[in-house]
């Protein structure tokens, strides 16, 4: 699709009495929606322990109306909004975890129009601002030729490994008829992600026979053998283009400082735009610390036992892309740029990199309004009506244009 029948495919949308009708009503439902956001952020959703807000969710869901309202094996929750064409469906999306321990103080406090939280902007007023593209939809009367299936997925932060979407796409039971798939995550409706960064997590124990800084000096030790894996993880290439990153992010260990450790560990992150560069600097770093543990067990004693490593799996995320010329890409720019923003294409780790890597056409698109201090217990967002309205009405408008919003 071309950047100028997008265009005008927007422009027809935002021009139909019913998309006007559907903006009156989510400007209408401001509080309602706001109110939803409050509810539920204050539901506690640590990573691993979505249940309670899947439940209440779940709950919303079905008193929308929506039809198959279900939860499935991991903990996901969906309802379908019936197409005209009895065909291929449009996903739209929102995680329901937060990268918040249990027992976080998860109370908004509100100053203004700004609501303060942990979670509150990544990815509760999603969830929140979904229902009311639901209740707008309704109310206008807008019909799509393609279903909708909402979705609420669990396990996007962190640990979690996009287990949810994950899950979906490989066991779930609609995952054969998904022809489009929105993300919507986080309030910035100007940044779209159309690429997905993919990454590999491992944690790598390196375990010893240990004994006495003094009296067993001369043995292995499996922190030497570790600092030769990081100082040999450091040494990789990292291109910036296609943007390659790795980082030793967490570290432990030890019995004693008088003490050689039994075992010590590190947890590592490798990240690429890429596919391929991720799968060479994977390999490369597993072989550096085969041969960190190699030259560890040459350099010192192995006469009490030699240095092994345990290399641990723990995050494998897939790259993946949606070409520039696609039209749910194309779709999404122009119904930004139509209300007024610089829309800027992006690269970023979100639930869009699994369909992303399967090759089903996906976008990370934003719920509206302002935030900022994501990830930390200042977490704010604004809901000052007109910001948000104007986002929400864009990636409203992105929406039905991929469902194919029916004529009236």
């Amino acid at each position: 699709m071309s950047q100028t029948a997008a265009s005008a495919a927007i422009a027809a949308i935002l021009a139909d009495p019913r998309f006007q009708a559907a903006v009156a009503t989510m400007e209408q439902e401001h509080d309602r929606t706001v109110g939803d956001i409050i509810r539920l952020t204050e539901i506690p959703s640590p990573p691993f322990k979505e249940e309670r807000r899947a439940a209440a969710y779940l709950e919303m869901l079905r008193e929308h109306g929506l039809e198959e309202v279900e939860q499935d094996a991991v903990g996901n929750v969906m309802g379908r909004r019936r197409g005209t064409g009895n065909g291929t469906t449009v996903v739209v999306a929102a995680h329901l975890d937060t990268v918040f321990p249990e027992g976080t103080d998860v109370r908004v406090r509100r100053e203004g129009t700004k609501l303060f939280a942990p979670g509150v902007g990544d990815d509760t007023r999603s969830l929140a601002v979904n229902l009311a593209f639901l209740r707008a939809m309704d109310a206008a009367g807008i019909r799509t030729r393609a279903d909708i299936l909402f979705l609420g997925d669990v396990g996007e932060e962190g640990l979690g490994d996009l287990r949810g979407v994950r899950h979906f796409f490989t066991e779930g039971r609609h995952r054969d008829r998904v022809g489009a798939f929105f993300t919507v995550d986080s309030p910035e409706v100007d940044r779209i992600v159309t690429g997905g960064i993919g990454s590999k997590r491992y944690r790598i124990a390196f375990r010893g026979p240990g004994g006495h800084s003094f009296a067993a000096f001369g043995l292995v030790n499996p922190a030497y053998a570790m600092a030769r894996a990081s100082l040999t993880l450091a040494e990789l290439t990292a291109p910036s283009e296609p943007q390659t990153t790795h980082c030793v992010s967490v570290l432990g260990g030890g019995t004693s400082v008088n003490a050689i450790p039994n075992e010590v560990w590190m947890e590592v992150d490798l990240r690429s735009q890429s596919a391929t560069e991720l799968a060479r600097l994977e390999r490369e770093f597993l072989a550096g610390v085969e041969a960190a543990v190699a030259a560890e067990n040459a350099a010192r004693s192995t006469r009490e036992g030699p240095v092994v490593a345990e290399v641990t799996p723990i995050g494998d995320r897939p790259a993946g892309h949606t070409a520039p010329g696609a039209e749910i890409v194309q779709l999404a720019v122009a119904a930004v740029a139509a209300h007024g923003y610089e829309p800027r294409q992006e690269y970023s780790s979100t639930d869009a990199n699994i369909p992303m890597s399967l090759g089903i056409p996906a976008v990370k698109i934003g719920s509206g309004g302002r935030g900022g201090r994501a990830h930390s217990l200042e977490e704010w967002i604004d809901v000052e009506p007109g910001e948000s309205l104007r986002g929400m009405s864009a990636s409203l408008a992105a929406i039905l244009a991929v469902a194919g919003m029916e004529p009236g």
